[in-house]
């Protein structure tokens, strides 16, 4: 056999410095910040006058509780979510906050206007979407980077045991 020449050496695959698998680790991380940040960005609009008002006008009962209680839900949920704390469960708020939300503010099929009937259908639409995300996140949880995560993987190993 011949030594190899430093041009054939050169052309030897060489190991990638990031493996698909690595960042695929990644995806859920990021899935998390997008889909959470509906929920984080609109949470305080729940408590303005207007969006009380707007949910009242719309057949909301107890709208002065229920619209700043969909708030903190939503906040809740979404936060959970995105730190991938308890994130099951952060899917299952947002579930809750989602159903009613999106049968009492969405009525398309009530609207006599085609223009309103119209932008209540897409908002209907994009609701069960994120209903759909929603479960995702309540069946599979927050994925591998995550403080759900971490923790279990402090329990495996018996790191801050109690």
């Amino acid at each position: 056999m011949t030594q190899a020449t430093s041009l054939e050496r050169d052309d030897r695959p060489t190991v990638p410095v990031v493996r698909s698998h690595d960042v695929a680790r990644a995806i859920p991380l990021l899935a998390r910040v997008c889909f959470s940040a509906v929920f984080v960005l609109s949470a305080p609009h729940h408590f303005s006058a207007g969006t009380i008002d707007a949910a009242a006008a719309k057949g909301v009962p107890l709208a002065e509780l229920a619209v700043p209680l969909a708030g903190v839900i939503a906040a809740a949920g979404g936060l959970s979510v995105l730190f991938g704390y308890k994130a099951k469960t952060g899917g299952w708020l947002l579930v809750l906050f989602l159903v009613p939300v999106t049968l009492f503010m969405h009525r398309f099929w009530s609207e006599t206007d085609p223009t309103v009937a119209q932008m209540q259908t897409i908002n209907f639409m994009k609701n069960v979407g994120l209903l759909g995300g929603a479960l995702a996140f309540a069946y599979f949880g927050a994925g591998p980077l995550s403080a759900d995560a971490r923790i279990a993987r402090n329990e495996v190993t018996g790191k801050y045991a109690r």
